[in-house]
């Protein structure tokens, strides 16, 4: 049993101490309950998904969950919350991973929402009106999307998700982890086909996707690490390389002109849950430079060790600025320069 364990507190990082470094940041109004993803469009404008319920963790809020968009070409950038129209049960809207997909035939932008209601499984696709209006298209379900975490979306109606639980049941799940059992896999959707792009990961959780869409990363929070692939015929994924991050990495988001991968990580996921107000769970910013090198370069950018910042799982980078999202506490925005 002292063998399980120190396996458990190994793979979440319990005996790390919590470095600190900040940036000049302030919070974001409006955000009390999370921003557990955030993705921004080339023209300034982010999106967030907000109050996220998720079995283990705390919430401070127990209403529905909620979208916000951020003008980060305005002065002062202030969250305005989405309105939500067409045919979706807003009582149980339960957001977690996001993506943003835009039509380059006519511009249209797409939001992809990993939404839990009741705790299951499905993607909403909407469309983005620009007066602050999300209109609802269609709500996916299918049997190999279980336990979905994130999207990255590839097309009008198409995307990669990944699954952060082999199995439905938390017990069966946890066992597979401290077993090292890597049942966790990237599933492609489309209108066409659904079938695992991707599989040998421990728990898989952030997604994204290179700015010349050739590359996929997927972050595997328990093995620390970052997963890179190569989009191959057939929306098969290639797996190309493992870049260490010393981490429990979230979500991913990559710097489109740079190509930079920014993450929001859990310095020491012990402290997530249960959680303990007087020693609060941290807060980590992690960038890799030149992923596709023999040498990448992993670098600290933010830090806090939960008492400004509690459980980051997200950071958009956007022209000299910063996005820090939380599973359940606020949001940040900084000043990089």
């Amino acid at each position: 049993m002292e063998e399980v364990l120190q396996v458990f507190k190994e793979m979440v990082l319990a005996s790390r101490d919590m470095p600190v470094k900040h940036l000049s940041c302030q919070y974001l109004q409006n955000i009390e309950y999370g921003a557990e993803d955030i993705t921004i469009l080339k023209d300034g404008l982010a999106f967030m998904s907000t109050g996220l319920h998720y079995p283990g963790l705390p919430s401070f809020s127990d209403g529905p969950g909620k979208m916000y968009i951020v003008d980060l070409l305005h002065p002062k950038p202030t969250p305005v919350e989405l309105e939500i129209k067409g045919e979706l049960d807003l009582s149980s809207f339960n957001p977690h991973g996001i993506s943003v997909y835009t039509d380059e035939a006519d511009d249209s932008v797409y939001l992809f929402v990993v939404n839990h209601p009741q705790h299951k499984s499905q993607v909403e696709i909407f469309h983005f009106v620009p007066d602050n209006t999300l209109v609802h298209l269609k709500t996916i379900t299918h049997p190999l999307l279980h336990n979905v975490n994130d999207v990255v979306a590839v097309g009008v109606e198409s995307f990669y998700a990944t699954l952060d639980h082999s199995f439905q049941n938390d017990a069966l799940h946890f066992l597979t982890l401290l077993l090292g059992l890597p049942w966790c896999e990237v599933v492609y959707y489309s209108p066409q086909e659904v079938r695992v792009a991707a599989s040998g990961i421990l728990s898989a959780n952030g997604i994204n996707i290179s700015p010349d869409k050739r590359y996929i990363y997927v972050a595997d929070i328990p093995e620390h690490e970052i997963e890179v692939y190569e989009r191959k015929e057939g929306e098969q994924l290639m797996h190309v390389k493992s870049v260490a991050v010393g981490s429990l990495c979230d979500n991913i988001e990559v710097d489109h002109r740079t190509g930079d991968l920014w993450l929001g990580c859990h310095p020491n996921g012990m402290k997530l849950s249960p959680y303990n107000p007087e020693d609060p769970p941290g807060s980590e910013v992690i960038r890799i430079k030149n992923i596709h090198s023999e040498q990448p370069v992993v670098s600290l950018e933010y830090a806090d060790d939960g008492h400004m910042l509690m459980a980051s799982t997200v950071a958009a980078p956007y022209e000299g600025k910063l996005l820090i999202g939380t599973v359940f506490h606020k949001a940040l925005y900084c000043d990089l320069k």
